[in-house]
């Protein structure tokens, strides 16, 4: 699932933000470190981010995503409503389906990228980044003028796990007192981007098979009353398929790797969507108007720069802000960059002029001074084999 911004280093130390997340105390218990993350005290890493991240490749991990935002949307004018709002045809979303799509403001600005469920009849689950929480209650709540339609806030009731890792499903089937609804027989029958509602001791949980790694896995929403039980339920049923927590260092690395845009990094208000490589989620076929779409249509202003991913040798990687040079004139700038765990070679994203997009280009990276060889790449990096 799509995030707001990545930790500034592994190993930060613990900030001064007092929003503490339900789960936080399993955290301490587990020895984890600390990062300020959108004004939320949340899990960096658990000792060892290297190996969260080889655990989500190989096995499973789990992470406290509890910091992201869920609004509801209900009424006779929901599904209008969305199609409005937002970039997506959310009208076409079948029961219980899901779709990832982008809140633009008048320009064909990025103000956030969000995934929706068609959660039941006449009612949408929107889930937005925890740093956009505020401007995508607002935003939503400000459009729902002239629709039979309500928006209402849930994300201090609602808790957000993610079981993430080729070992996923057998864990959720193996958790105790964790159940499939919906006329589903078992947790197998869940397609990707698709969701069920389940049971847990006396609750339910709304559980959809969807991620932000890369990696087959499933996000579990809970009441928030539900949520350490759970989580340790599902690290109970877990630990023999390898299942370890993680935190936010490997998710920015798991899905750097994946291939997915980070909010604030490689999206932001002064990005369109076809920059970005995302012009697919834009639907110019829907009826009516949508909050950007006069700006999208217009194409893009002349200068544009394009997405791209960047490979090079060695051990040094382009971090966010580095220039991107071609015969010593800067033509780019790294967006997000790491030293790939799972590749074994440096990896970064970058925007760079329109001139220079064809994968196969060479460019430099300038890493402080030194001009380090990046050859563009089409993207994803990683893709993981199905089965």
């Amino acid at each position: 699932m799509p995030d707001n911004t990545a930790p500034d280093h592994p190993d930060a130390e613990r900030p001064t933000s007092e929003r503490l997340s339900p789960l936080h105390q399993i955290h301490v218990d587990h020895g984890a470190s600390f990062t300020d993350f959108a004004g939320w005290q949340m899990p960096v890493s658990y000792g060892s981010d290297l190996a969260e991240h080889h655990a989500v490749r190989n096995a499973a991990g789990i992470f406290d995503i509890s910091h992201m935002a869920e609004i509801s949307v209900t009424g006779p004018d929901a599904a209008a409503f969305l199609d409005y709002a937002l970039a997506g045809r959310m009208s076409s979303l079948a029961l219980m389906q899901a779709k990832y799509s982008l809140l633009l403001d008048e320009r064909a600005g990025i103000l956030d990228d969000l995934i929706v469920y068609h959660n039941a009849p006449g009612e949408y689950l929107v889930v937005a980044n925890a740093g956009n929480h505020d401007v995508a209650v607002n935003e939503l709540t400000s459009r729902a003028s002239g629709f039979d339609a309500i928006v209402t806030d849930r994300s201090d009731s609602t808790s957000l796990i993610a079981v993430q890792g080729p070992r996923a499903l057998e864990i959720l089937e193996a958790t105790a007192g964790l159940a499939v609804m919906d006329g589903l027989q078992s947790f197998a029958d869940l397609k990707y981007y698709w969701s069920t509602g389940a049971t847990f001791g006396n609750g339910t949980v709304f559980v959809a098979r969807t991620g932000y790694t890369g990696e087959d896995g499933f996000e579990l929403y809970v009441d928030t009353a539900d949520a350490e039980a759970l989580w340790r339920a599902l690290e109970e049923a877990g630990t023999p398929f390898g299942l370890i927590p993680a935190g936010l260092a490997s998710r920015d690395t798991l899905r750097l790797e994946a291939g997915m845009p980070l909010y604030g990094h490689e999206l932001g208000r002064d990005i369109r969507p076809a920059q970005a490589g995302l012009g697919r989620v834009v639907h110019f076929t829907k009826e009516g108007d949508f909050v950007g779409r006069a700006a999208a249509e217009a194409g893009l202003p002349d200068g544009s720069r394009m997405l791209v991913g960047l490979v090079s040798d060695g051990r040094r990687a382009g971090r966010a802000g580095y220039a991107v040079v071609h015969g010593g004139t800067p033509v780019g700038e790294v967006t997000s960059g790491a030293l790939s765990p799972t590749l074994g070679y440096p990896i970064a994203m970058a925007y760079v002029d329109a001139a220079y997009v064809e994968p196969g280009t060479v460019l430099d990276l300038d890493i402080r001074g030194t001009m380090v060889p990046a050859t563009v790449t089409a993207l994803p990096f990683y893709k993981r084999e199905k089965n």
